[in-house]
């Protein structure tokens, strides 16, 4: 699904213009963007949860000519999903 996909689907089932699902959608994704940089997580009960992850520094290898390459530590967000989501997806 992609973002014009969501939106008409938003509007749709929440009965307003596409433009204030447009709004609605990007308030949701600057609200989670902006906890995530400062380093907080983002949960919504029986949905799943957004977080930060740290990853290690590593030695990993160009596969084109197997030389090792440093890949330094990052931060990377993650999602992690809830019961509910879980269980209707497996369904």
């Amino acid at each position: 699904m992609t973002k014009d996909e969501m939106i008409a689907l938003m509007s749709k089932e929440s009965g307003i213009s596409k433009k204030q699902a447009t709004d609605a959608l990007q308030a949701f994704m600057g609200g989670v963007t902006n906890q995530l940089t400062s380093g907080k997580k983002v949960s919504f009960a029986g949905f799943g949860t957004f977080a930060v992850s740290d990853r290690k520094a590593r030695t990993g290898r160009n596969p084109q000519t197997g030389a090792p390459i440093d890949i330094p530590a990052t931060r990377v967000p993650v999602f992690r999903a809830g019961k509910h989501l879980k269980t209707a997806v497996r369904k």
